[in-house]
């Protein structure tokens, strides 16, 4: 019997399965999947917006209209009724589904191009990634929506609210200020969406990773996909809230005694201390906790559906 070649390759080496490869988002579904997931949390979690804005609005000088979260819900329910705490939600509903289908297009667009040929994607790319969408989704979207619902929210501090409606209130801020009534706090804006995406999907991506280990297939519980979120939105609030408030402050019906968004940063130190920056810290974090949970659920549902509907392979 002839001795075997030394470039013979064993049988079961031959036969051996390829790497287990991770199945890629097509953009398409990604930004359906994101719209519907970004509707269904903003109707469940505004209250908590609403009073975050509210304590962010209420500056020290005035002297402060609210004792805490409670009374803030408190003085809202006893003076508009619960339907107060939805005030502005017409306006960040409309925006809330555009928002989140262009983060997550977005994201699946730029992690497509760099992923390795498993389909993983690295922390650090996730980071780069994330800060994209961010970027992209506060200009777009994000600026002008939240600009028009603290508007709104602010304008109901006043004796005599102005604003009837979203319409309305679209309608008359762009008429006495023009589009840019619609883009007041851009700079802020995007240096505090750009981090916050950039540190959601930094956390959510490194855990899943750390999860899946070898597998990049595996799919995910989705209670473990909430805890998961709710890690990288706790994550994003304690990394990026001084620039929450100042977006807020630039964003408010006071905005014009800012001269840039430096300016207001400055005079919050200045004028309030460095407390002020994480003014709202409490209910925030409540609401993008539930909020980033109810997101990456939502949306990692909703693309399992359309990948046995929507065949894009």
């Amino acid at each position: 019997m002839s001795a075997p070649s030394p470039f013979h390759t064993p049988r079961c080496l031959s036969a051996a399965a390829p790497a287990a490869k991770a199945k890629l988002t097509h953009p398409g579904k990604a930004i359906l999947a994101g719209g519907i997931a970004g509707g269904i949390e903003i109707c469940i979690t505004f209250p908590t917006e609403y009073v975050k804005t509210q304590l962010q609005l209420d500056e020290k000088a005035n002297p402060p209209r609210y004792k805490g979260i409670g009374d803030c819900v408190k003085q809202t329910v006893d003076g508009h009724g619960v339907r107060g705490l939805y005030r502005g939600l017409s306006s960040l509903l409309y925006g809330s589904i555009p928002k989140a289908a262009v983060r997550f297009g977005t994201f699946e667009f730029l992690s497509n191009q760099i992923r390795d040929e498993q389909g993983k994607l690295s922390s650090q790319q996730s980071l780069v990634c994330g800060l994209g969408a961010g970027v992209v989704e506060a200009v777009l979207i994000v600026c002008p929506m939240e600009t028009v619902k603290v508007k709104f929210i602010h304008d109901q501090c006043s004796p005599k609210p102005r604003f009837r409606g979203f319409f309305h209130g679209v309608r008359e801020i762009v008429r006495e200020q023009g589009l840019k009534g619609t883009y007041q706090g851009l700079t802020a804006t995007v240096l505090k969406q750009g981090s916050n995406q950039a540190i959601r999907f930094f956390v959510m991506t490194s855990l899943k990773n750390w999860y899946k280990g070898d597998n990049p297939t595996m799919e995910m519980n989705p209670l473990i996909t909430g805890l998961f979120g709710a890690a990288a939105g706790a994550a994003s609030v304690f990394g990026n809230t001084p620039l929450d408030v100042i977006k807020t402050r630039m964003q408010g019906l006071q905005a014009d005694k800012y001269k840039s968004t430096w300016d207001c940063a400055y005079k919050i130190m200045k004028y309030e201390g460095p407390v002020a920056f994480y003014k709202g810290t409490v209910p925030r974090l409540g609401r993008v906790c539930l909020d980033v949970a109810l997101v990456f659920i939502i949306y990692e549902e909703v693309v399992k559906i359309l990948n046995k509907v929507w065949k894009t392979d």
